[in-house]
């Protein structure tokens, strides 16, 4: 009878470009693992690269992976784990020389492999960085051929789970349904301490508990040839692992029932969670379809220039203040206006305050245009010379400066066949990745049945988070808030209430956008994205929170009439 494969214990050291140095050396140290991944690329993460490599053509990579592997490169090649990263950025053939270099100087056997053919710069004209979000096949190219370390440029998140994974239990593309379940374990690992009770809309009943989330552990999955696997954590480290902090992340930063990628389109909607022990959380049942025909593409190019003053409004008359400085501006700007300006008067005073501070409200002025000279000393000279003619009280937070550069991001995309997709080994042998050979264009899945409504009973008026928790995040210019309740009737209250029309209510920036509400009843929960919120993405810095991280956290403080047996 032939044996089943062990599982794959896979780890997250990094969930950003300047995530916990140490988690690498506590990953590896703290417990057994195969393999150990590091996501280090994000949106805005590939701008600064771009201009890292402007400055330095040999540039382009995140120098901290370099750093910690000078003192865990050893550590893992003892342990007998391999590391799997896409801290090559932009220039990933750059970093696996740099690691070999590395390698050699630590006087350390490494075989060093990379993944390319994301880089699609030259095709986009005007673009600082255009990369093609490629899948795991190339990392599994590498690890079937005896690699150490493999490192990438821009891949899918999940792609350093489904790379491993499909090297480890031998998949192929058509390997749908186990690949989707490796998919859905990437996307848990991806944030690193996000799943173990790291930006947790319940921390507070945690640390009541007496659980410790001064220093999250990081997480790993012990994944199954069947693509079903757990969530977990190092013994003894911080945070925890249940069933509320993996369906946040789960939620974190996508749209609809497909969750679609190079190698599959995991569908959501088939997700099960179940608490399988202390810090243990078991994902089964996720089904897989073909992928796209399709690869995305993200594109980021300079924008522009912006700046931005913030005076400080104190005591009575707020809004008259804030009229005459606008007024003043205005007319000292009149004569060459920036292209965009925006005001934000944010009414942080509170009346008969104790504290200055308490008293004060924030009037913020956003300008851009293509012109430096019209975003710096234009707006610098005439807001610091109304220092001495404006509002009584007339200060600000900080003079603006001379305007700095800002990027904008958008998606654009590629036939599945359109990259060259190859895995380049440690000996400099290249294995060609061919494209996914049998493809869906993606359809929008049917609305699922809701449960029955709550039975009509007594109200309080309270905010909405004392029963859902939710997480928010950034997908170019457009956001996604999951929310998600723990108890079967709070799902049935939930889906009725928490309608798109009642969403724009509470968050009244969405009233004039497309806001597009997608049901998850086997999470418990409800996934609202809210189209064009962010302008042209993080790196234009649009909105006050420019990655929406708290737009979920602000619905939550929102109140609604909520069922007195929910409290």
């Amino acid at each position: 009878m032939t044996q089943r494969p062990r599982p794959l214990r896979i780890g997250n050291a990094s969930g950003f470009y300047g995530d916990r140095f140490d988690a690498m050396r506590e990953m590896l140290t703290g417990g057994e693992l195969d393999v150990l991944t590091g996501d280090y690329l994000a949106e805005l993460t590939m701008l600064i690269l771009g201009r890292d490599r402007l400055k330095d053509p040999g540039a382009g990579y995140a120098r901290t992976f370099l750093r910690q592997l000078e003192e865990c490169l050893g550590l893992a090649r003892e342990r007998g784990v391999r590391i799997v990263a896409n801290a090559g950025g932009l220039n990933p053939a750059g970093l696996a020389d740099a690691v070999r270099q590395l390698a050699d100087r630590l006087g350390l056997p490494v075989r060093v492999a990379h993944v390319e053919g994301d880089d699609l710069t030259a095709a986009n004209p005007g673009s600082l960085a255009a990369h093609a979000y490629l899948g795991g096949f190339g990392i599994a190219a590498c690890l079937r051929e005896g690699a150490d370390v493999v490192v990438t440029g821009r891949v899918t998140d999940a792609a350093l789970v489904t790379g491993p994974a499909a090297a480890h239990f031998g998949w192929g593309p058509g390997d749908h349904d186990r690949l989707a379940g490796a998919v859905v374990a990437g996307h848990v690992l991806e944030c690193g301490a996000q799943a173990t009770g790291g930006n947790y809309a319940f921390f507070h009943e945690a640390a009541r508990s007496g659980r410790d989330l001064r220093r999250p552990g990081f997480p790993f999955a012990e994944l199954h040839e069947d693509g079903s696997c757990v969530i977990t954590k190092h013994p003894g480290t911080g945070g925890f692992v249940d069933v509320g902090t993996v369906t946040a992340q789960l939620l974190y930063e996508t749209a609809g029932a497909r969750y679609a990628g190079p190698d599959v389109t995991a569908r959501l909607d088939t997700v099960r969670l179940t608490q399988d022990g202390p810090d243990r959380v078991r994902i089964e049942g996720v089904r897989g379809e073909a992928p796209p025909p399709t690869l995305k593409v993200g594109v980021n190019r300079l924008g522009g220039f912006r700046n931005e003053v913030a005076f400080v409004l104190t005591g009575l008359d707020i809004e008259a203040k804030a009229d005459l400085v606008r007024e003043q501006l205005t007319d000292a700007l009149a004569k060459s206006p920036p292209a965009e300006v925006r005001w934000d008067l944010v009414r942080t005073d509170r009346p008969d305050a104790p504290s200055e501070e308490m008293a004060s409200a924030l009037l913020r002025l956003v300008v851009r245009d293509p012109s430096q000279e019209a975003v710096g000393r234009a707006l610098s000279g005439a807001a610091i010379e109304l220092a001495l003619a404006s509002y009584p009280g007339f200060h600000v937070l900080a003079p603006p400066g001379k305007g700095s550069p800002y990027g904008v991001f958008e998606d654009v995309y590629v036939p599945q066949g359109g990259v060259d997709h190859v895995a380049v080994l440690h000996d400099g042998r290249r294995i060609p990745v061919p494209p996914a050979h049998d493809t869906v264009v993606l359809d929008e899945v049917s609305e699922p049945p809701l449960p029955q409504p709550l039975s009509h009973g007594p109200t309080v008026r309270a905010p909405l988070g004392l029963v859902a928790g939710a997480r928010s995040g950034d997908k170019g210019g457009n956001a996604n808030v999951g929310v998600w309740v723990r108890s079967d009737d709070a799902w049935r209250w939930l889906a009725h209430e928490l309608t798109v029309d009642r969403f724009r209510q509470l968050i009244p920036e969405s009233g004039p956008l497309k806001v597009t509400r997608h049901p998850l009843p086997h999470l418990r929960a409800l996934n609202f994205v809210v189209e064009g919120i962010l302008g042209e993405g993080v790196a234009a810095q649009h909105r006050f929170d420019p990655q929406a991280k708290a737009l979920g956290e602000w619905l939550r403080s929102r109140h609604l009439d909520i069922p007195e047996i929910l409290l």
